[in-house]
């Protein structure tokens, strides 16, 4: 990220809607700003190097990783959103992630200008993807402040998107143990 150009971006846009951007109290606000967003938006690492497989145990049940938090960019309106994920996969031939890696992952993935429907999808599909489970399923639980601010004036509502893979797609009693694990 170009954190000059950022700052210069935010001054000109407090200027348009009428701010005095060497006011006292918005002097540092360019600065601020453009480090918040080098921080919610610049996802450095490579989601492969953090889902590689860390541990060979024999565990061929559900695992799940439920509350996992996360907070990025609404691509469309650029105000937050955030809340929870959830998340399960069955492991294939011993193929085991360290639990944390998968909360990391949910971090990395969040840390784009997003939308959650593709936020829910890209993560499910990186875990099948990379550790080649027997499936995988993925329930993110959003608050989006386009939906609680702007015209729609909604607040507090959840936004709720699921996506599910391999055996959570084909064998209904799976995905609803992941479910159910999940309330």
């Amino acid at each position: 990220m170009n954190k000059i150009a950022a700052e210069n971006a935010i001054r000109d846009l407090l200027i348009a809607i009428g701010e005095n951007p060497h006011r006292g109290e918005l002097k540092k606000t360019p600065e601020r700003v453009a480090e918040f967003l080098k921080s919610i938006v610049d996802a450095k690492k490579d989601i492969k190097n953090v889902l590689q497989i860390t541990h060979n145990i024999k565990h061929d049940e559900m695992v799940v990783v439920k509350d996992v938090p996360f907070y990025s960019l609404c691509e469309h309106h650029l105000l937050p959103f955030f809340g929870k994920c959830h998340l399960a996969y069955i492991p294939e031939n011993n193929r085991v992630v360290g639990i944390s890696r998968l909360a990391e992952a949910v971090d990395i993935m969040s840390k784009n200008f997003q939308v959650q429907e593709r936020l829910t999808t890209d993560i499910a599909n990186a875990i099948m993807k990379h550790l080649k489970p027997k499936g995988v399923g993925v329930v993110i639980e959003g608050r989006h402040l386009c939906m609680e601010m702007t015209g729609m004036k909604q607040p507090d509502t959840k936004i709720i998107t699921s996506a599910v893979r391999g055996i959570f797609r084909t064998d209904i009693k799976t995905r609803e143990e992941f479910l159910k694990l999940i309330r």
